[in-house]
């Protein structure tokens, strides 16, 4: 229905000027809705830098838990459901956020330089790597024409130990990663790896409750036996690929 208010006609334009001004804002904030992000799987290696801020008042801002994930699937390995794992994470961090507030930042496509800058700007308190692991040889990285580069467990451990005063917590969900997370337990409290290969269903339903478990403000140990028992109560026999290994005293 038209209106007959004859202020509506001479306000209409300064209101669109509004909105659109507003909207090229935020396309220039580089802020990336994450909806869009998680349909985008054929377009993934374009997500470079996408942030999720989950619902926190500006008082309380300082005090949010900060997760940062890191995804790589170079193009000569098989090809993983990483966006729907991150979209999981997404979800079950945002389920309770009256008791513990997380900020995520994803980075898609990492090569080791895209790792070392993100952990500089970001400074995350919980790190966790979706991808590719080749045993003793590490995590399947990118290098700069998106085929595998791999890192091995020393040097994550040497990345690791230079943060160590602010990383609580690291996830490796990927195959054969138990080496690599022995290495980084030197340093950081919590680190999970799996000890075989483990996979798509298991590793999302392990992220599923894990994270889960993190956003009702679970412990860490809390929110590992959880995920474990994600990947049981979905009837997948995986249940106890993933390890758990602690800092010593």
């Amino acid at each position: 229905m038209e209106s007959t208010d004859p202020h509506a006609t001479l306000q209409a334009p300064q209101t669109f000027n509004i909105i659109s001004s507003q909207l090229t804002n935020l396309a220039g904030s580089g802020s990336i809705n994450y909806n869009e992000a998680a349909n985008q799987t054929d377009n993934q290696k374009n997500l470079s830098n996408t942030q999720t801020t989950l619902p926190v008042s500006s008082a309380k801002e300082s005090s949010a838990r900060k997760m940062l994930i890191l995804a790589a699937n170079p193009k000569n390995t098989s090809q993983l459901r990483l966006d729907e794992e991150v979209r999981e994470i997404d979800a079950g961090l945002q389920r309770n956020q009256q008791q513990t507030k997380f900020i995520l930042e994803q980075k898609w496509a990492v090569r080791p330089r895209d790792v070392q800058r993100a952990m500089l700007d970001f400074k995350p308190q919980f790190v966790h790597f979706s991808g590719h692991s080749h045993e003793e040889a590490g995590l399947a990285l990118e290098d700069k024409l998106g085929k595998t580069k791999l890192v091995n467990g020393s040097a994550l451990a040497g990345l690791f130990e230079l943060f160590a005063d602010q990383v609580e917590c690291v996830v490796l969900n990927a195959c054969y990663s138990e080496g690599q997370a022995e290495a980084i337990a030197q340093h950081i409290p919590f680190v999970i790896g799996m000890d075989k290969a483990i996979g798509d269903s298991a590793a999302i339903e392990f992220a599923v409750g894990f994270y889960d478990a993190l956003g009702a403000g679970e412990s860490v140990e809390f929110a590992y036996k959880l995920g474990c028992n994600a990947i049981r109560m979905a009837g997948i026999s995986e249940y106890m690929t993933p390890v758990l290994k602690k800092k010593s005293a």
